[in-house]
């Protein structure tokens, strides 16, 4: 049996909707933000996907600009959950709906 474009994109709906679910039932800032890091890797490897089978570099080499922004999204992103934290010393997302400047 062959690994074709259908199974790889099924993979890909299942990470996306884990990851969907994830943002949608948690309540910590930083299983929020796994989650939403699954869902951008399963688009990665949709498009990884469809340009293998499509036999153009293409969506590989969107999947590379696509990594690189995610690296700085986590960078920043956890560096504003660390502040966060430190300043309010919770990680859940009702807590912090309260901020005020």
């Amino acid at each position: 049996m062959t690994v074709g474009l259908e199974h790889y994109l099924v993979v890909s709906a299942l990470l996306f909707c884990l990851g969907l679910l994830g943002v949608i039932a948690r309540r910590n800032l930083l299983v929020i933000y796994m989650s939403l890091e699954l869902m951008l890797n399963a688009a990665n490897l949709a498009l990884a996907a469809f340009s293998r089978f499509n036999g153009h570099l293409d969506g590989q080499v969107m999947v590379f600009f696509i990594t690189t922004v995610a690296a700085a999204e986590v960078a920043v992103g956890l560096a504003l959950i660390v502040a966060l934290y430190r300043k309010r010393q919770t990680a859940h997302v009702e807590d912090l709906t309260t901020m005020k400047l």
